[in-house]
């Protein structure tokens, strides 16, 4: 029996950083290598699988068809080693990491939280739920490594990982004022779906008012249901009793808002490293479970 060529994983690894920064010059400047040294693992791995994984496009590079596959597998087989390696020197880890999430996110938590703590058993994680430009503020004075937040993509910290969909919510049962305001029910000043919001109703010259404010998510909810004004906010885990649509009652539709992961750049370690992967894996397939609700929704309504 012939033995089977084992690829390279280190190869691998290159394979996808030349992949996301498009280009093998700057592949190299990013792992510390010279230009000739990745071309020559790009080339032996393209010998390897028999195929070509990069095309040229203007000055950069694009994949493949046959690259897209290679780097789909890629990515799994790195994921499995750093999994591996996580695993059996976490058990020996300890120390604290602090992390915030807003509270849109706060649901995906558990799945993340639950896979550290078998990676690292002995590390003690202090958490925030709170709102997205105070997450944003802690992470720059230091006061938490990680934060999962909506918007302030352009903070220095900021790393935008997927866009959310931003929806108007009310209760079931309610109607619009005639001859009056649009009553808003809304979380602070700093909020960046108030914000939004407003921006949108301004720009469509539609008449508003801040009927009802709350600093926190539960209070927000509680005066929706009790049917005092509507709000914009993304569809994610409504409370029974409150609707949602892009253009509910005719009102402007509000686009979408980036969701970004932001980092302490003095929060180092492979601790940290993982907590922001296995974060940003759960936004990311929450994201993809409301873009597949949403497209359902649409579906169904074309339907009716």
């Amino acid at each position: 029996m012939a033995t089977r060529l084992t690829l390279d994983l280190d190869t691998l690894r290159t394979l996808t950083v030349a992949n996301d920064l498009g280009s093998l010059a700057l592949a190299a400047e990013q792992l510390g290598r010279t230009p000739s040294a990745v071309s020559l693992q790009m080339k032996r791995l393209q010998e390897e699988l028999g195929a070509p994984v990069f095309r040229k496009r203007g000055r950069g590079l694009a994949l493949t068809e046959e690259g897209v596959v290679a780097l789909a597998y890629a990515r799994r087989m790195l994921s499995l080693n750093d999994e591996l390696l996580d695993t059996m020197q976490g058990a020996n880890i300890d120390g604290h990491i602090r992390i915030g999430c807003t509270q849109d996110f706060a649901a995906v938590l558990p799945s993340a939280l639950s896979h550290f703590a078998l990676l690292y058993p002995r590390m003690q994680v202090e958490l925030r739920i709170e709102g997205n430009a105070a997450l944003a503020d802690a992470v720059e004075a230091s006061q938490i490594d990680l934060a999962v937040a909506i918007g302030h993509e352009t903070r220095a910290a900021a790393e935008t990982i997927g866009q959310l969909e931003i929806v108007w919510i009310a209760a079931s049962t309610f109607a619009l004022p005639q001859n009056h305001p649009l009553p808003l029910a809304a979380l602070g000043p700093q909020c960046a779906f108030r914000r939004c919001a407003i921006e949108h109703l301004e720009t469509a010259t539609t008449p508003y008012r801040i009927a009802a404010s709350s600093p926190s998510l539960d209070g927000l909810w509680a005066a929706l249901l009790a049917g005092l004004g509507i709000t914009a906010r993304t569809g994610l885990r409504l409370p029974e009793g409150l609707v949602s649509a892009a253009s509910l009652f005719g009102l402007p539709a509000l686009g979408a808002l980036p969701v970004t992961v932001h980092r302490n750049p003095q929060s180092t370690g492979i601790a940290v490293d993982r907590m922001k992967i296995l974060l940003t894996e759960a936004v990311q397939a929450a994201l993809a479970s409301q873009t597949k609700t949403a497209k359902k929704h649409k579906q169904s309504s074309r339907v009716a």
